[in-house]
């Protein structure tokens, strides 16, 4: 799903993200966990300011953001946060 991401110049340059949107909640990134590139994408593992970590993807021809994962961070329960929860459904009914 397409989201919003806000970036800064990172490694070698390239633009990273340092803050993303899900719907209306801004989640600033507290650390890249892990980075990949595509020939025509790169993929960012970012831990979020709420304890989660999330998988993003830019196409670069494009520049459109999306989120491709999410893994609830160590020691939270084994649920999604219900903003979360609303967020994911509602983008998932707009996709369709």
């Amino acid at each position: 799903m397409t989201i919003r991401v806000e970036c800064c110049a990172g490694h070698r340059g390239e633009p990273e993200p340092f803050a993303f949107w899900l719907g209306e909640r801004r989640l600033a990134v507290r650390g890249i966990v892990d980075r990949w590139f595509a020939p025509t994408q790169r993929w960012f593992k970012v831990d979020a300011d709420d304890g989660h970590l999330y998988v993003l993807r830019c196409d670069e021809k494009t520049g459109d953001w999306e989120l491709a994962a999410f893994t609830l961070g160590p020691g939270q329960v084994q649920q999604l946060p219900p903003w979360l929860e609303a967020f994911l459904v509602t983008a998932c009914k707009t996709e369709r």
